[in-house]
Order: C-alpha cells, then sequence, then structure tokens
C-alpha cells in the first residue's frame, strides 16, 4: 500500500510539473505574440520586458507572493503577511493517508502557481507597449506580481470571502485574465494612446504590427501552453475519475479556442468583407479565455459555443475600445478583460452549483481592487520616474532609448 501512495504521489507531482512547464512556455507564447503586433522598431524593448516580468514574478512570488495568497484565513478578506514559500511535503504526512495528506509535492503546487502570476503580469505587457518606459514597467511589475495579484487570488483560491461565497473559477478567467486586463486598462488610461494613433477628428488610424508570422506563432503556443493553463487546474490524474476530467478539460479548451476562432473570422468577413488574421488570433485567445473558468463541465460542442461568444465578443470590444480611444495595440483588454467577464459568467451555463450572486461579487471584487491599486500605483510611478517616453524617442522606437539596440537591424557596409 505504501508503494501505491509513493506511485500516486510521485504521479500526480509529474502530472503537475509537466503543466506547469506548459503554462511557463506561455510566457514565450506572449513573448511572440507582442512582438508580432508591435512595430519593428519597439520589438526588443518589449522582449525585454516579457522575459524579465516573468524572473520578476518568480522571484516576487517566491518571496511573499505564495505566501500571502495561501496562509490567510478562510473566508478573509485581508491575507496574512509573510516570506517564502514554507517546508517540502514529509514522507510520513504522505504515507500516512486521510483526506487531509498531501497527495502532491508543495514545490510542484509553489511552481505551477507562479507561471499564473506571470501569465497575469504578460497580459499588462501588450496593453501598454510602444509607449512606456520600461523600468517604470518592471516596478509596477514588482508590486503587482508580489502583492495586488496575490491577495485577489487568495480572496478565490486561498480561501477568502470570494471563496466562501461561491465564486467558482476553475482556472482563472476572472483571477488570472481579469485581474491582469484590470491593471493593464488603468495603465492604459494614465499612459494615453500612441501618437498618432487617433486624429483630431475621430478618426482611428490603424498601426500595423511588424510580424505578423511572428504573432501566428505565439498564438499556438499559447493554445498549446493553456492546455497544461487548464488541464493541470484539475490538481489531481491519478485515479480513473480524475483522468477522465483532465481528458475532458483538453478537449474543451481546445474546442473552444476553435470556435473563438471560427467566430471571430466570420464577424470580421462581414464586418470589414476581409479575412482579419489578427482578429482570427484574438479570436482564439478569446475562445481560450471565455473556458478558463470551467473547462469541466461543459461538453466539447457546449465549450465551441462558448468560444465562439468570446471569439464575437472580442470583435467588437476592440472596435469599441478604439472608439472611445483605449489604445492597446495588441487587444489584450480585450481578449482577456471582456471576456474574462464572459468565462465567469458562462459558468452559470453548465455548472449548476455556481450562482450568479457569487458569479457577480468575484467580477466586481477582483476588477475593483486590481484596477483602483493599479491606478494608483500607476499614477505615483507617473509622479514618482515618470511613465511615458518623450515623443522623440516614440517616433525613433523605444528599442533605441530603452535597450540601445534593435531587433532588426539593417546590416550594411561600413564602406
Amino acid at each position: 500500500m505504501e508503494d501505491i501512495v509513493q506511485i500516486k504521489y510521485a504521479l500526480d507531482t509529474f502530472y503537475f510539473l509537466i503543466c506547469g512547464a506548459l503554462v511557463m512556455w506561455m510566457a514565450a507564447g506572449f513573448a511572440m505574440l507582442e512582438a508580432g503586433l508591435v512595430r519593428a522598431k519597439n520589438t526588443t524593448e518589449i522582449l525585454t520586458k516579457n522575459i524579465t516580468l516573468y524572473a520578476i514574478a518568480s522571484v516576487m512570488y517566491l518571496l511573499v507572493g505564495y505566501y500571502i495568497m495561501y496562509s490567510g484565513d478562510e473566508g478573509g478578506i485581508m491575507p496574512n503577511l509573510g516570506l517564502l514559500i514554507g517546508s517540502e511535503n514529509a514522507v510520513e504526512d504522505v504515507l500516512a493517508g486521510g483526506d487531509d495528506a498531501p497527495y502532491y509535492s508543495a514545490r510542484a503546487d509553489f511552481f505551477f502557481q507562479v507561471v499564473f502570476v506571470a501569465t497575469a503580469m504578460s497580459i499588462v505587457s501588450g496593453a501598454v507597449a510602444e509607449r512606456m518606459k520600461l523600468f517604470a514597467f518592471l516596478t509596477f511589475a514588482v508590486i503587482m506580481t508580489g502583492f495586488i495579484y496575490p491577495i485577489q487570488g487568495y480572496w478565490s483560491w486561498g480561501g477568502g470571502f470570494l471563496s466562501e461565497a461561491g465564486f467558482s473559477d476553475f482556472a482563472g478567467s476572472g483571477i488570472v485574465h481579469l485581474a491582469g486586463a484590470s491593471a493593464a486598462l488603468a495603465g492604459v488610461i494614465i499612459l494615453g494612446p500612441r501618437k498618432g494613433k487617433y486624429g483630431s477628428n475621430g478618426q482611428i488610424n490603424a498601426i500595423p504590427g511588424a510580424n505578423l508570422p511572428l504573432a501566428t506563432l505565439g498564438t499556438f503556443i499559447l493554445w498549446l501552453g493553456w492546455f497544461g493553463f487548464n488541464g493541470g487546474s484539475q490538481l489531481i490524474v491519478s485515479n480513473i475519475e480524475d483522468a477522465n476530467a483532465v481528458a475532458q478539460v483538453f478537449v474543451n479548451t481546445n474546442a473552444s479556442a476553435a470556435g473563438g476562432l471560427i467566430a471571430a473570422l466570420v464577424v470580421a468577413r462581414i464586418l470589414f468583407g476581409k479575412a482579419d488574421l489578427t482578429m482570427a488570433l484574438n479570436g482564439a485567445l478569446a475562445g481560450l479565455v471565455a473556458i478558463t473558468a470551467d473547462p469541466l463541465s461543459p461538453g466539447g460542442f457546449q465549450a465551441t459555443l462558448i468560444g465562439a461568444v468570446g471569439g464575437v465578443l472580442v470583435v467588437f470590444s476592440i472596435l469599441g475600445f478604439d472608439k472611445i480611444k483605449i489604445d492597446d495595440p495588441v487587444g489584450a483588454i480585450s481578449v482577456h478583460g471582456v471576456v474574462g467577464i464572459w468565462g465567469v459568467l458562462a459558468v452559470l451555463l453548465t455548472n449548476s452549483d455556481a450562482t450568479i450572486g457569487g458569479q457577480l461579487l468575484g467580477i466586481v471584487s477582483i476588477f475593483l481592487w486590481v484596477f483602483i491599486t493599479s491606478l494608483i500605483l500607476w499614477t505615483i510611478l507617473k509622479a514618482v520616474m515618470g511613465i511615458r517616453v518623450t515623443e522623440e524617442e516614440e517616433y525613433g522606437g523605444v528599442d533605441l532609448s530603452e535597450c540601445g539596440m534593435e531587433a532588426y537591424p539593417e546590416f550594411t557596409s561600413s564602406k
């Protein structure tokens, strides 16, 4: 019997680690997607942001974030403060059995959770692209990943008041995606639009990305990583029922992404008369965000429809934000915020345990906490160190002004 327990523990730990590695690979997806959707002159800077924010998230969540998120009292609002991630599970505690016995490594749990907080911060990166100072962004990342995200994460996954109220969010349509989009929206409002994006007469000027093959590659990477994002959130795979559940989550995740992409492409064709690749890419991501709050309860066809609604929403949301001059170069606020809200509400369609009161309370609480704290922090950073590059630096590209190098240098003879 002890051998069986050890095998199950090893299997669930391995499953958790592999899913975490898939989610970590989403950092590459965000980097490629954003690098493809910005102009060539801003590519190095956005790549620097993406790889550095992952490192910052890893350090801050190790130091304080994980403790904040998982050490508070049940039903509470404010978590406990502390450092580091605690000790590993003891062999005797695992072999003792019982309902409270750990069944996977504590370090595996930390690794899986840390890649989630990095995902939330990656959402902010694309929305503020092409005009923000690099070190202002990285300073924000320290507070976002160390404190703002973990506190609202504690409210749900750490046993806080949203958990007690019945808020249901399986893998984070609200906790991860809406949180990241709320921080991004606050930053975009304080930062303002890129120069030339909006004309004085209400004109909206398209600013195409430099590398659509790279953006498409990024979307495929994110699609792949999402199987770990949602599949790992089942938390166990070592028995028949849970193994079947993980398989259903994979099927639904894929189906929702496909539904989102097709719906966005069709809507774009109707509105613009052309197949808009960028809308299709965002449609796939919208489908993934939409199913994340509950990728287990629906059947495959239901998941496809949930994703399709997300794909329709994201097209109209991107157009709507442009009309009110909210400049989001990659559509992150629409994909992760607007569709994140839809994903949380869509839980009500297939999960009888969810309540509309609990879901609405979760949406409002997450948005207000992250948006208001982020708005305050962005304002402080603007006053203390400035958050926007000069107009001249923006015109020349933030690659040179912030990083001193170009992603696509022209190799010419010195003669």
